[in-house]
């Protein structure tokens, strides 16, 4: 019995130490040491948005730098990412007229960072994709924001990451009027968006590639023409495409698509759903064959539904990410990443392990 208050004290000095790595949390991890947040920066980052389940297991991790966790928190998630020196981050969001008010932006830092080292976690994603006018109290506000959040981050868990995901192009994007230019120098990087690249059609309403090559280029060299350092830019790629209904299908395979109207354009990419790779790879055994279209260079298919009616499918796969991918290293960009990594097949079907090899490897160029 005399021993049973020493075991106890020692228990509790155990979880003290413990809890001196997260600064309150009890590390969830094997060792502690897979607790403390990563700092070592990676040449290239492979940023991987992750939305929940455990096909996180599945992942190259052979390439993975950083996951940005938009699911449940995952602590065996975090763990492991640790073991291979990848960072995750938080999913930072908030609605925009709330952090007008400085007090309301400090309070919502503060929840932040109190999150992350209690979850261990190595930094923050901010995702917005609000609309803002150009010299508005809210245009003002989220430069700050990112700005303070950055500070605060890099101040309280030294080696963090602070990210900020933006359209594909600078040029007021779904009326995203952001300060590119000073958002791009306070966070440590921006996340590219190349896809959803007609949530606005101005011109005929017709199914089109989700991330056109030259209209995707087109919004690096506008990024980089705001001298903004080729180094703070991460390419995002699409893992996904739109299967859109068609009003007519023409004897020359042009998909004309229902209006649908989206912040001021007349058509949009929402007259379609999207769907995931796994599901347009099964899809694609029932369908025209694979096509490719030279001008956009991407692939697309053409098939009915069970009442008989056409679709048409724009996706990207190897060939399509690859040149995409090539255009990252050619410029020295900082990296690249996807939206998502958990649509892809990761069960053990042959094709399906085949296919899922092939667009990790697409990440790298070709």
């Amino acid at each position: 019995f005399l021993l049973f208050p020493k075991m106890l004290s020692a228990w509790w000095i155990l979880l003290s130490v413990l809890a001196v790595v997260s600064g309150s949390s009890v590390c969830p991890c094997e060792t502690p040491q897979l607790c403390q947040q990563i700092q070592k920066e990676r040449e290239f980052e492979v940023f991987v948005f992750d939305v929940g389940g455990k096909t996180w297991k599945s992942y190259n991790w052979n390439m993975v730098t950083t996951v940005a966790a938009f699911g449940d928190y995952d602590a065996e998630l975090m763990c492991f990412a640790h073991s291979k020196g990848a960072r995750v981050v938080l999913k930072g969001d908030f609605h925009l007229p709330y952090i007008v008010d400085r007090a309301n932006r400090t309070a919502w830092i503060t929840k932040q960072i109190s999150l992350a080292k209690s979850q261990f976690m190595d930094g923050i994603n901010i995702d917005i994709e609000q609309e803002v006018d150009k010299g508005s109290p809210e245009y003002f506000a989220l430069t700050s924001v990112v700005k303070e959040t950055t500070e605060a981050f890099h101040r309280e868990i030294p080696g963090s990451q602070v990210s900020f995901d933006v359209a594909w192009s600078p040029k007021c994007i779904d009326k995203r009027c952001y300060d590119y230019i000073s958002i791009a120098e306070y966070c440590d990087l921006l996340f590219v968006m190349s896809y959803d690249e007609q949530s606005q059609i101005i011109g005929d309403c017709i199914a089109m590639a989700n991330a056109p090559l030259k209209q995707t280029l087109k919004g690096y060299e506008e990024y980089l023409d705001l001298k903004i350092h080729y180094k703070k830019l991460v390419m995002g790629v699409p893992w996904y495409g739109y299967d859109y209904p068609c009003v007519n299908l023409s004897q020359e395979g042009i998909c004309y698509i229902p209006q649908v109207p989206f912040r001021g354009a007349p058509c949009s990419d929402a007259a379609g759903s999207q769907k995931n790779y796994e599901w347009i790879m099964k899809q694609l055994k029932s369908s025209s064959g694979r096509m490719w279209d030279d001008e956009q260079q991407a692939p697309y298919f053409n098939y009915k539904d069970q009442s008989g009616k056409a679709h048409q499918v724009w996706y990207d796969d190897p060939q399509s990410l690859c040149a995409k991918a090539n255009y990252v290293m050619l410029k020295g960009l900082r990296g690249i990443g996807m939206w998502n990594g958990n649509i892809l097949d990761y069960s053990d079907d042959p094709d399906a392990q085949n296919q899922t090899t092939q667009m990790w490897n697409a990440l790298l160029g070709c």
